[in-house]
């Protein structure tokens, strides 16, 4: 019996290698000489409805079997993880031209870097049946991406054991609490997964207050003037707009308010990034439920000529050495085209659930670029002291400035062993994009369940 089972492991270990290595990454057109290993492919999580999300994995630099497997997700809801995270802000490579530079500050030097395209209809991920793009919904990704990570670990049994830490941002604030309280769920019959701590940055985690600090934060940024500040917290704030926009029925003094704010903010300022002088493409422009502005006629969503993500990505020799297919779409997108979410769970809070995280002993980083209006971190900052309070959690580390080098990085306030809040100055939405130098500083601190560098 007991040889039996050793044959059956064995058989199991050369399946999951064969499955593996179909997967993995010879080279990607115009990439420079790496040392590490990269995969991608797809993880089908119904084989009936055959529904397949889409995965890229560069695994560390250095020592991959004795560093951490770290999932990412973007947001949106319905943008991708791939072209945002992986090729964007915190991956091996970024396009350039017709070629792929390498990005000096990218997290797979620290960890095993899992970029998830999900939900189905994201990026690369599809099904075969239009009808699974409709009514999608937190709960269903949610399960949808515990299930790939169920299967995933199929293909890669020697990351079982492996530490193994959720990050992302936007409204992954969602997709990332969820997921893990998924998992903590799962583990109490089956003790799959080894859990580490969670990061999200500049999430969406309670509508009303994360979206109501906007207006505190463009009146404090001069983007807007005192009579318009006042309409915008008093006859009209950003939740009610929101509400009224996702129900089609935004009213008269919203219309009214709304239009007098975007005139004075200007379509020239990125409001994910207020104060930087810099040319943010699509690819980053990750959210379709945070920030809905109807586009005026004539104005594109592009701010700059060229989008090198998307060009490179919409490359066949691209697609074929990454393993992806277009499935009932002829293009690549940053966010999805063909997906229809259910916007109006952004008013669901997901504070809750990371305090539950908290409460089971998850470590939680909570991080957000200074520089973002559309979830600014006055609102992230609340939300943490408050969860801090009612979980009865002391300060263990004071509010202070943390440093990446001999620049001060950010501020940051630690509550008990398990909840942290830190800011990254200079930083838009997208961190690891507009302050690659600090963000590894943080995710290195965060993977080593260490504070940020006090003073040097």
């Amino acid at each position: 019996m007991a040889t039996a089972l050793i044959l059956l492991q064995a058989l199991s270990l050369v399946s999951s290698t064969i499955l593996s290595r179909a997967d993995r990454i010879t080279r990607l057109p115009g990439q420079p000489r790496v040392g590490f290993q990269q995969y991608s492919g797809y993880v089908t999580i119904d084989d009936k409805k055959q529904r397949a999300l889409f995965y890229y994995l560069a695994e560390a630099e250095t020592k991959p079997i004795s560093k951490p497997l770290v999932l990412w997700l973007n947001g949106g809801p319905g943008c991708s993880s791939l072209g945002v995270g992986a090729f964007s802000e915190n991956g091996p490579f970024r396009p350039k031209g017709s070629v792929l530079v390498r990005n000096l500050h990218s997290w797979n030097q620290e960890a095993n870097m899992l970029y998830l395209e999900t939900p189905v209809g994201v990026g690369f991920s599809y099904a075969t049946e239009s009808s699974s793009y409709e009514g999608v919904n937190d709960k269903i990704t949610a399960k949808d991406n515990l299930v790939f990570l169920q299967k995933w670990f199929l293909k890669f049994p020697q990351y079982l054991n492996r530490s193994l830490f959720i990050t992302g941002e936007s409204y992954a604030g969602h997709y990332v609490p969820q997921l893990a309280q998924l998992m903590i769920q799962y583990n109490k019959k089956h003790n799959l997964f080894n859990l580490k701590g969670i990061a999200i940055g500049n999430p969406v985690m309670e509508f009303a207050t994360d979206f109501n600090s906007r207006g505190e934060y463009f009146w404090s940024h001069g983007l807007i003037s005192d009579p318009t500040y006042k309409m915008f917290t008093s006859y009209c704030n950003y939740s009610r707009y929101v509400s009224e926009y996702y129900r089609g029925s935004v009213s008269s003094m919203c219309t009214k308010v709304m239009s007098q704010v975007s005139i004075e903010t200007s379509r020239f300022v990125d409001k994910y990034d207020v104060t930087l002088d810099v040319c943010i493409p699509s690819v980053l422009s990750q959210s379709k439920v945070v920030n809905p502005q109807p586009q005026q006629v004539g104005e594109t969503v592009d701010v700059c000529v060229e989008d090198e993500t998307v060009n490179y990505l919409n490359r066949r020799d691209v697609q074929r050495a990454l393993h992806a297919r277009l499935v009932g779409t002829r293009k690549w997108a940053v966010c999805s085209n063909v997906l229809d979410y259910e916007v109006l769970d952004v008013e669901v809070p997901t504070i809750n659930i990371v305090g539950s995280l908290v409460k089971a002993g998850v470590p939680v980083l909570v991080y957000s670029g200074d520089q973002d209006s559309v979830i600014p971190l006055t609102g992230s900052r609340t939300l943490v002291k408050r969860l801090a309070e009612e979980l009865g959690l002391r300060t263990t580390v004071p509010y202070r400035v943390w440093f990446a080098g001999q620049q001060v990085g950010g501020w940051t306030q630690v509550y008990g062993n398990t909840l942290a809040f830190a800011t990254v100055r200079g930083a838009a939405h997208e961190v690891p994009f507009s302050q690659p130098a600090r963000a590894l500083v943080l995710f290195k601190a965060f993977l080593g369940g260490r504070p940020l560098p006090g003073e040097f």
